[in-house]
């Protein structure tokens, strides 16, 4: 072996030995735990499971997903209109629990196999097909509440649309 050759690999060797360091577990009298990379007289070894890593892909090499069928065509949409009832847009008032009761309609009635799905600040909370949703413990502050119609499989057919509230709880400090 070249005196080059030994001195890359024993460079390699010691960047790379602290990725291969055991880890330690010792509990003391008092009951508790200490976690080091040193032994000691009470101590025994951690076995660590690897990490896992995941290579996200460029965004250029992401291709755009299909939408559901009919989607994107306006002569497909099946509702006229989808709406909330209440609470109305722009909308304030006192729920003391945070509970919150959306009452949404379309136009056509909604058809078989067809769901409202209520989102409140693009989260789904909640889907019923008569149209109404209770949301609990709804923190104070605005918020915006949107309306879709999904099908049997979850996949959204047409969203109606958004509305802005703002509901007063009592304070947890008094």
């Amino acid at each position: 072996m070249t005196p080059r050759i030994a001195v890359f690999a024993g460079a390699l060797t010691a960047l790379t030995s602290p990725a291969f360091a055991e880890i330690y577990r010792s509990v003391d009298q008092y009951g508790n735990v200490t976690y080091s990379d040193e032994a000691s007289d009470q101590s025994e070894t951690v076995e660590v499971k690897p990490i896992t890593t995941i290579t996200l892909p460029k965004l250029e090499d992401v291709t755009q997903t299909e939408a559901a069928p009919g989607a994107g065509d306006t002569n497909a949409q099946p509702y006229d209109s989808i709406r909330f009832v209440s609470p109305g847009n722009d909308t304030a008032f006192h729920s003391g629990n945070g509970d919150v009761e959306f009452q949404v309609s379309s136009s056509p009635a909604l058809r078989e196999g067809h769901l409202f799905e209520v989102a409140l600040d693009g989260a789904p909370v909640g889907q019923s097909s008569s149209g109404s949703v209770m949301v609990r413990n709804v923190f104070r502050g605005t918020h915006q509440a949107d309306v879709h119609v999904i099908n049997s499989d979850g996949v959204r057919v047409q969203s109606g649309n958004s509305i802005s509230f703002t509901i007063h709880r009592p304070s947890a400090q008094n």
